[in-house]
């Protein structure tokens, strides 16, 4: 599998195109973005995708300096669980 980054979200991608996940985000204001939704394909659940990509996700904030709003169940436990996000976390 392969993530990819794309504008608004990172995905992913088996080698035959198949999405397995994503994790998408939209900007709040400049340097701040909502990471709002993260969906893992049900053939894909329990196999750590989502916190792969979310992992990509933060990497990008950190390249693009932005500070992070998560609003997704997903993204909420995160950021409580891990704290080595909290320096992209918007507080």
């Amino acid at each position: 599998m392969e993530i990819k980054q794309e504008e608004n979200r990172v995905v992913l991608v088996e080698k035959d195109g198949k999405e397995a996940g994503e994790l998408t985000w939209k900007k709040v204001e400049d340097g701040v973005v909502d990471f709002n939704h993260t969906f893992v394909d049900p053939t894909y659940r329990g196999q750590g995708v989502a916190g792969k990509l979310m992992q990509a996700a933060v990497f990008r904030a950190r390249k693009e300096n932005w500070q992070v709003i998560p609003t997704c169940s997903y993204a909420v436990k995160a950021f409580n669980d891990k704290s080595e996000y909290q320096d992209v976390l918007k507080k």
